[in-house]
């Protein structure tokens, strides 16, 4: 779980548990009185987050007694970085609320332990989640020797009647880094780490082959934009509201295909600023509608009454005075029915 808690804070994948994270920190600066409500919760408390990311905040692992789904995701663990050495410990934080939980660490394993020693939970591996919040680390000690060592961590959490917590048991492997040098002079500033100080860490990671080089900074490779370099940069503009993810590939919204999101799926355009939302589907503003936004609603049509010397029969009168007739009529006012419609 500890090691979880660093590779939580370095994992791009959780965008959006950043902003759950920022919407809690704001709800418990807000609220300096604890009082328990509720469901279980688990989070790394934000000294060990800006420890990592140089952001105050928590970042949660279950929230209000759901599991968060990037835990539950096969490839979680395969996500993750390597531990680096200067990380000796990760703080969690938990309370049950108002209901009964137990829990049983019943895995802290090594599997490398002339590298990493075996881990230690510096509360019992089985016990009683509090009821209010308390905070725990587990521990990760090095050996003594260089390398990267893989290690396990597997936690089940059960309600009062023995049930397990939807999601548990845990079960985590992950890697730790041990390196053997001469003691740092002093603590890094916030946002870095390494031997010198140097390596700056960027939550998200930086995506699509970006570089941090500063905390929270990311150097962005040819074609992508944005923070996290997360965003793509198309040659060619992309139409009809696409959106550009990567260099030079739209992705576009419903309706829309093509390299630009230049084509529709509605054979027949839809009409009057209406939008195509799927196969022969339109989206009609307030003041049209039918199945192409030909049709003038109550509104448009008092609104434009004047704009035509005579009224329209059936159809839609246009600023330019003339009509715009519905299927199966035409002639100047749209008096005219087509016998062969």
């Amino acid at each position: 779980m500890r090691s979880a808690a660093a590779a939580l804070a370095a994992a791009a994948a959780l965008a959006l548990l950043l902003d759950a994270a920022l919407a809690r920190h704001q709800h418990h600066s807000e609220n300096p009185v604890y009082k328990p409500s509720g469901d279980i919760s688990l989070w790394i408390d934000q000294e060990q987050i800006k420890m990592f990311s140089g952001l105050a905040m928590e970042i949660y692992a279950i929230a209000e007694g759901q599991v968060l789904a990037y835990l539950l995701d096969p490839e979680f663990e395969n996500k993750l970085p390597i531990i680096p050495s200067e990380v000796s410990h990760v703080n969690f934080t938990w309370k049950s609320g108002v209901k009964k939980y137990y829990y049983n660490f019943f895995r802290l394993k090594s599997f490398d332990e002339s590298i990493l020693k075996t881990p230690s939970i510096t509360i019992k591996t089985q016990g009683r989640v509090p009821k209010r919040p308390k905070e725990f680390s587990i521990l990760l000690p090095c050996a003594g020797n260089s390398g990267v060592a893989q290690f396990g961590i597997s936690l089940m959490i059960e309600t009062r009647k023995g049930k397990p917590l939807n999601g548990t048991p845990l079960r985590l492997r992950l890697r730790k880094e041990c390196t053997v040098r001469e003691p740092n002079p002093g603590p890094c500033p916030d946002g870095y780490l390494g031997p010198h100080c140097k390596k700056a860490l960027c939550y998200p990671n930086c995506m699509n082959g970006g570089n941090c080089t500063a905390p929270g900074v990311c150097s962005c490779p040819p074609g992508y934009q944005g923070p996290y370099c997360e965003g793509g940069i198309c040659t060619e503009k992309c139409l009809n509201g696409g959106k550009c993810i990567q260099k030079d590939v739209c992705e576009c919204p419903k309706g829309y295909f093509g390299l630009r999101c230049e084509f529709s799926k509605c054979v027949i355009p839809c009409l009057n600023g209406g939008k195509c939302r799927g196969t022969n589907i339109c989206r009609c503003s307030n003041e049209y509608k039918g199945n192409h936004c030909e049709i003038a609603t109550t509104a448009r049509i008092t609104s434009q009454r004047s704009a035509c010397s005579k009224p329209c029969k059936h159809g839609t009168c246009q600023s330019n005075d003339t009509c715009l007739c519905e299927p199966g009529w035409y002639g100047k006012f749209c008096h005219k029915n087509k016998p062969w419609a």
